[in-house]
């Protein structure tokens, strides 16, 4: 009666880590798309068209004012490579700022990995502490840990 009641505290415990699994799964959808899913890939694409039509612009204009003679006399004659230049740089910024929330994503999930590892290894544990005691109350021998 004893290993009954065990089997169903078992199969009970499976059913929560089952349900607490599926709730996790829907949270970790929810971070990933409020940290860049797949919303975000048209967005960074869009910026990454504009960064590059801008700065290929003010090169274009740079190269053919130079070589046309076109002079303006309120522009001075390196701002459009300053411009250009300010735009490379804030593009490096974006992107390392896009990275670093990539990694915090990476070490929140390789942590929440770590404890839910952690959790099981004490369940587990656990779960073969009853057993080996339920057997020593029915007097069955002990099993082994190998293989």
């Amino acid at each position: 009666m004893r290993t009954t009641l065990l089997v169903m505290d078992e199969a009970e415990i499976l059913r929560q880590e089952l349900e607490h699994y599926r709730c996790e799964k829907d949270r970790i959808r929810k971070v990933i798309g409020q940290i860049g899913g797949a919303t975000s890939k048209r967005q960074d694409r869009l910026i990454n068209i504009i960064f590059l039509v801008v700065v290929l612009g003010l090169f274009g204009f740079d190269i053919i004012r130079e070589f046309t003679g076109f002079a303006l006399p309120t522009i001075p004659r390196f701002l459009s490579m300053e411009l250009a230049l300010l735009l490379v740089s804030l593009k490096i910024i974006w992107m390392i700022h896009r990275q670093s929330k990539v990694d915090h994503f990476q070490f929140w999930v390789l942590n929440s990995i770590e404890f839910q590892i952690n959790m099981m290894s004490k369940r587990l544990k656990e779960l073969e502490e009853r057993a080996a005691t339920a057997n020593r109350a029915n007097g069955a021998p002990p099993r082994s840990s190998i293989g």
